[in-house]
């Protein structure tokens, strides 16, 4: 695999940054959820330290899809990936369930709490696969890493969003047109209980509206309501299946079944917090 005619772009700048910055780190625990960012992180560490040298770890609990734990397993045996998994129990803090502005920083706490003691046995450093783009949003969880010693190369490298994407094409890993898959918490409004009941039936109606067609979508938790968000574009397919969409949806237990017509807008909940 090779980055192919990108010689001398800033895409190319980009890469050599970041494989320099994971030499000067030596040893690394990736934190790998299996999404585009950590993904390209994790194939990119192993490819420049080699896979002694690093270790790619996903947090298991009830917060990560099923279908997301499964990815992960998969990529890793594709790409010989070191990998371990391993549980996190943020939803036994009820600090956690209380679902505040801070659920994320909870969140990574938790994580930090597992990965940081595997990191430290071998001398080596947790990255995240945080990109320039998701320095803009709410992201305490980022504060949280970094507190506990994580660090971010791709940040450091310069990657927007779009680069990982770009630059995951160029080197062939099926990755890089995946979309977003933000933890089932972030489908939860602030100030709602996290519980596993919750957890399992957004994951539940997601996976009904995957066997549909439909990949990059939301299911918004609202009690017994489902708020819908799939790309603008699939809102006439959404209507063109209403009737199976909503028995879908209604079949893990919510009563209502809504469209947003605004379209999938990753973290818009996240606008409650300035509002």
């Amino acid at each position: 695999m090779s980055l192919g005619e990108v010689a001398g772009t800033e895409l190319e700048v980009a890469v050599d940054a970041l494989r320099s910055s994971l030499r000067g780190l030596g040893r690394v625990v990736v934190a790998f959820s299996g999404g585009a960012d950590s993904a390209f992180l994790a194939w990119m560490a192993r490819d420049t330290l080699g896979p002694e040298n690093c270790v790619a770890v996903t947090a298991v609990s009830p917060s990560l899809a099923g279908s997301e734990r499964d990815d992960c397993a998969a990529l890793a045996l594709e790409w010989d990936l070191n990998w371990i998994e391993v549980p996190t129990t943020e939803l036994e803090n009820a600090a956690y369930q209380r679902n505040d502005g801070d659920r994320c920083f909870h969140c990574k706490t938790a994580l930090m709490d597992v990965v940081g003691p595997l990191a430290a046995t071998d001398n080596g450093t947790v990255i995240l696969g945080v990109n320039l783009d998701d320095l803009g949003d709410h992201r305490p969880g980022q504060r949280a890493a970094a507190d506990a010693g994580a660090a971010f190369p791709l940040v450091d490298a310069g990657f927007t969003k779009m680069m990982i994407r770009e630059a995951s094409r160029e080197l062939g890993l099926r990755t890089w047109d995946k979309p977003a898959a933000a933890c089932l918490a972030s489908r939860v409004p602030y100030g709602t209980t996290v519980t596993l009941s919750v957890l399992s039936r957004v994951e539940r109606a997601e996976a009904a509206l995957h066997s549909l067609g439909f990949v990059d979508l939301r299911v918004r938790h609202y009690d017994d309501t489902a708020r819908l968000e799939v790309p603008v574009s699939e809102l006439p397919q959404v209507l063109d299946q209403r009737a199976a969409v909503v028995d879908a949806v209604r079949s893990v237990g919510y009563r209502y079944v809504t469209l947003d017509l605004e379209g999938l807008r990753s973290g818009n909940l996240n606008q409650a917090l300035t509002d």
